[in-house]
């Protein structure tokens, strides 16, 4: 009997009643992602107040509509929220001279007990029927409404890293001697930076919030985790389509396709009945497998390089020695 309802429960078509729900979870966190690959790819920088500032964003906007502001609104204030979080983590790293990865440590510490002070208790819901921009009853509309947040931040990044002040940013996280050295002030680079990042990721928080209809204090936890997950994933699917390269706002969609599909695999992880308290050695295992996919594709190109120069100098030794004989 209990086989017969654990092979019911494993029915395809109990996967795909997830999986809308699982792309939704996925756009959003992928919008998390860009603000991650703002800081992790273009600035070279460990930022870990992401945890902290995706929480601010879900609780200033369920603080904010539980109040009867706009949703909308709300959000907009989260985003802002999310800046000034991101702009205290650069203060402290530039100004301050505290390595970065501590600066993100202490922010996030601090953002603890601010989050706690915005719901004023450790979790706070909306009530029941105010109108949302995202619901968890309504999976299809929060996938367009999250598709279209998503392709106009990707629009909006992809523009504003072609100004000079954003090619000034990405120059800082590529080269910041030589950046110094052409009159860019990298300090002010690398808090502005920091700054966009944490206004994406307190979006990501506030729309989160609004999809599941409450805030806790815990749920950014591990949100630095998934967010180079993402990016991971999304960038090995890039190479792996586009194996002579391609331009940024391609790798930036991919990003967010990289969140969607650590969802999916969220989903199927569920959906084949494993115990939910190994969810985090799933992610970190999944993160483990990406990050090291580059690593041995390199590893691989490499040997077999190396393989032909070597092969390459036998047959002309061998060619040498038959014209000195």
């Amino acid at each position: 009997m209990d086989l017969t309802v654990a092979a019911s429960a494993l029915r395809f078509g109990a996967l795909l009643s997830r999986l809308p729900g699982g792309v939704a979870q996925g756009i959003i966190w992928g919008i998390m992602a860009l603000g991650v690959y703002i800081t992790f790819r273009l600035l070279d920088v460990a930022d870990l107040s992401v945890d902290g500032t995706f929480t601010t964003g879900g609780a200033v906007t369920v603080a904010l509509v539980f109040g009867g502001m706009h949703p909308a609104l709300a959000l907009l204030i989260a985003v802002l929220a999310g800046l000034l979080a991101g702009l205290v983590t650069g203060i402290l790293h530039t100004k301050l001279g505290i390595p970065a990865i501590l600066a993100g440590i202490l922010t996030q510490f601090g953002l603890y007990s601010i989050n706690l002070r915005i719901m004023g208790k450790a979790n706070i819901a909306i009530q029941r029927g105010t109108k949302l921009m995202l619901s968890l009853g309504a999976v299809p509309k929060a996938i367009l409404v999250g598709g279209a947040f998503a392709l106009v931040l990707i629009a909006l990044l992809y523009w504003y890293f072609g100004t000079e002040q954003g090619s000034a940013i990405r120059a800082t996280g590529s080269n910041p001697a030589m950046s110094r050295a052409q009159g860019i002030n990298i300090d002010a680079m690398k808090v502005l930076g920091l700054a966009l990042s944490n206004a994406v990721v307190a979006l990501s928080g506030g729309l989160m919030a609004q999809f599941q209809g409450y805030a806790d204090i815990n749920m950014g936890r591990g949100a630095i985790v998934i967010g180079l997950a993402a990016v991971i994933i999304g960038e090995v699917l890039c190479d792996a389509i586009f194996r002579k390269g391609t331009s940024f706002w391609v790798r930036l969609c991919f990003v967010l396709v990289g969140g969607i599909v650590y969802y999916i695999v969220m989903s199927i992880i569920l959906w084949l009945k494993l115990n939910t308290d190994d969810l985090k050695l799933f992610t970190a295992i999944l993160v483990a497998v990406f990050l090291a996919v580059p690593y041995l594709q390199a590893q691989r190109v490499s040997s077999f390089h190396n393989a032909g120069r070597q092969s390459a100098a036998l047959r002309k030794a061998a060619s040498a020695g038959k014209e000195g004989k």
